[in-house]
């Protein structure tokens, strides 16, 4: 029977093998929204709940599992241990490997410099969070140590303040939340993408933030902006203070403000000392930009820019030219570089487990009704160990009136069991005091002992009647809370690192840079090349060079100062800056514009417009013989767009397009042997770009405008005959034998 049945398994596991490897490949369907449910949902939640979003504590799980661990490690006195001790300590709350427990201690460290009030005291190279290059050390080369404001996190955790849960293994408890005695949320920066959402939380100042949470608990009507002014970065910086745009942020949990870098300037080594930079850049992302403005003479006053960081701080020297403004310079380099930066907020915090977006006010205020529960509870088991003890003493009490009975109930008892039940009787006892005097030593059974353990009982009892009147008092409550953070205020308070300075006060940062305005010649192919040549370099050279079959269109006499339209055959135009082009020479084919600004693909160029003030007008010739006017002051933005659509009128075949500072006459010749001579003056001008101007030379079926060209009035014999005083008009033939009938006989 073994072996028959031995085979049959074989048969069973055969099977299923081969319905596997046939259903191997094949294409199961399953609704998206199935889909989204089962798979997507559970991950996105675990991220946004779990991982990416700071609770009211102000901290996310993976930093509250570090530094409750260093709490249990007993960090919180004493010298600084490895790095990597604690790390892997770390690891039996937080098993998402080493490297992500060990970036989360160095944000929290002082070396790193990414926090206002650092959690973690460090020793060794933590990296710097203004610099991308500047790594931290390994965690077995460095050591570390709770800082002295980490008390604040842990106080009376160990008095049922807040829940604990089990960790991943059930193997020990961590805490679902601090008990923070300040707000920590709103004063060290937190940062996180979840899935579909974000928060950005910038720090403020704790002695701002503590005397506005104070402020509120007295008058929940308060405007929060009269005591907490402005964020403050450990980085310092000099914050553009809009009080309107701050007020919206603490009211919405949303909005942006400006933060700038702090420089000084060296006279006596003409250089520019950058001592300070904006929160969310770096030393290096600074010095790349400046350094690609200057390849592109966007920037032409600096010599040299190079990073002098060091033990002493962060340090960004630049060498200028001699006789360079710094402070022009400068403005220059806030405008086009990250030193001066936008932070944006997102005040997005979970509570009770869920994402809220809050602005400040309301923030302090579930701070507060967090921090409320946390003292009831602190009370409420102060109460319940008061009120134990208070039951054994009376107990004791008892005893006191006579010691000899108690002594001659025990010596008296045959068996042991039966003492405490004895002295239950004896003294009229419950089993918890009975089982406390039971275990009193011989040697303490006399009066001076039984009179010291009881003489507390008055005071326990009057502790016991004001920790049950501060569980009924929500005012008492938030007495304690403001006591608390008076006390932390005071204790570890620091002066602003990131001054304010008023945004209306301040030059406006829009101001055109100024530019270098010297001479240049402008060269424009048909094919599309770009030429810029400075006079010097064009008397030297010889001819163009040109790419085969390709011809100069357009020359023209400018400077580095004016701006450039070029129009593309897509009724596009792409606006640029001739400052933008580097200077070329007559040798090389010049830089392909399409490439340059980036036209769309199988997009040309076909005319180019050089302006300094956007006066004249545009003239869009169309084959149809109509003529559209637009002034060029409507291509002009206040944002420095880089792109316009709808330039002209796509609606016709676009033939030829001339800019013209006034006024002009063309002349007009059809493929049906007319010509037309037309002033410009009787074409009206439309600011709308796309029109579709107005009919200047009647064509029937077939028929077109073959070329259009500025007139120049007695080019022509007989001129008169190709004008009219009524448009549209058909235009008039030459007479034969004429030197018109022969030019368009070629």
């Amino acid at each position: 029977m073994a072996p028959r049945k031995k085979k049959e398994v074989s048969k069973t596991n055969k099977a299923k093998i081969n319905a596997f490897i046939a259903g191997a490949g094949s294409v199961v369907e399953q609704p998206i929204t199935d889909t989204l449910e089962t798979n997507y949902m559970p991950y996105a939640m675990s991220v946004i709940v779990s991982r990416a979003i700071p609770e009211i504590d102000g901290f996310k799980p993976s930093h509250r599992k570090l530094l409750y661990t260093m709490y249990n490690m007993g960090l919180l006195n004493g010298g600084t241990i490895k790095s990597a001790n604690i790390v892997g300590r770390t690891m039996q709350l937080n098993p998402h490997g080493d490297a992500a427990i060990y970036e989360t201690m160095v944000r929290l460290s002082e070396g790193n410099q990414a926090l206002l009030h650092p959690y973690v005291e460090s020793k060794g190279s933590f990296g710097k969070a203004y610099s991308r290059d500047m790594a931290y050390a390994a965690s077995r080369y460095t050591e570390a140590k709770l800082a002295p404001i980490a008390a604040e996190l842990f106080a009376d955790i160990d008095k049922d303040t807040v829940d604990f849960v089990d960790n991943y293994d059930a193997t020990m408890k961590e805490p679902t939340l601090f008990p923070v005695t300040f707000p920590s949320v709103l004063v060290n920066a937190n940062t996180g993408i979840a899935v579909g959402m974000a928060s950005s939380i910038c720090p403020f100042n704790l002695r701002e933030v503590c005397d506005t949470t104070i402020a509120y608990i007295k008058d929940n009507d308060i405007n929060v902006a009269d005591t907490l002014l402005a964020p403050d970065f450990p980085i310092g910086g000099e914050l553009l203070y809009n009080r309107d745009e701050m007020e919206k942020i603490y009211e919405t949990g949303r909005g942006s403000f400006k933060v700038r870098g702090v420089y000084s300037f060296d006279k006596s080594q003409n250089c520019i000392d950058i001592t300070e930079i904006p929160p969310t850049t770096t030393t290096e992302a600074i010095i790349e930009k400046v350094i690609e403005l200057v390849k592109q003479k966007k920037i032409t006053e600096i010599n040299d820019i190079r990073d002098e960081t060091d033990l002493n701080g962060l340090k960004i020297t630049i060498d200028l030219k001699r006789g360079a403004d710094p402070d022009k310079l400068m403005k220059k380099v806030f405008k086009m570089t990250p030193l001066l930066d936008s932070f944006s907020c997102n005040f997005n915090i979970l509570i009770a487990g869920s994402p809220k977006v809050m602005g400040v006010k309301e923030i302090i205020s579930e701070w507060v009704a967090f921090r409320e529960e946390c003292v009831r509870r602190r009370v409420y088991f102060k109460l319940s160990k008061a009120k134990d003890k208070l039951h054994l003493l009376q107990g004791l009490e008892k005893i006191l009136l006579d010691i000899d009975k108690a002594i001659k109930i025990v010596r008296e008892t045959d068996e042991e069991i039966q003492v405490v039940p004895n002295l239950m009787i004896g003294f009229g006892i419950d089993k918890i005091q009975a089982e406390y005097v039971a275990e009193i030593k011989l040697r303490h059974l006399n009066r001076e002992y039984i009179l010291k353990r009881t003489a507390d009982i008055e005071q326990l009892e009057r502790e016991i009647e004001d920790m049950q009147d501060i569980l009924k008092s929500r005012s008492r409550v938030l007495k304690i809370i403001v006591k608390e953070l008076t006390a932390v205020s005071e204790k570890y308070g620091k002066d602003r690192l990131t001054q304010i300075v008023s945004a209306d006060n301040e030059e406006s940062e829009t101001e055109e840079q100024q530019l270098d305005e010297s001479p240049v010649t402008l060269f424009f192919t048909k094919d599309g090349y770009f030429k810029k040549i400075t006079p010097l370099s064009l008397r030297m050279s010889g001819a163009q060079k040109l790419k085969e079959g390709d011809e100069i269109t357009q020359t023209v006499e400018s400077d580095n100062a004016s701006e450039l339209l070029f129009f593309s055959d897509k009724a596009q135009v792409y606006k640029s800056k001739t400052a933008e082009f580097s200077d070329s020479k007559a040798s090389v084919l010049g830089e392909y514009i399409p490439s340059s600004l980036g036209f769309d693909e199988a997009e040309n160029a076909v005319y180019m417009v050089q302006t300094r003030d956007y006066g004249g007008y545009m003239i869009f010739v169309f084959d149809n013989g109509r003529i559209s006017k637009v002034p060029l002051s409507s291509y002009q933005t206040k944002t420095n767009r880089k792109k316009l659509i709808k330039a002209y009128c796509e609606k016709y075949t676009l033939h030829t397009v001339f800019f013209v500072n006034q006024d002009i006459e063309l002349l007009l010749k059809s493929t049906n042997g007319r010509m037309l001579i037309v002033n410009t003056a009787s074409i009206p001008s439309k600011a709308t770009k796309d029109n579709g101007g107005i009919g200047v030379m009647t064509q029937k079926k077939g028929q077109r405008i073959l070329s259009a060209e500025i007139y120049t009035s007695g080019t022509l014999e007989n001129e008169h005959r190709y004008r009219t005083r009524n448009l549209p008009a058909a235009g008039s033939k030459p007479l034969a034998g004429t030197a018109e009938q022969a030019k368009l006989d070629l």
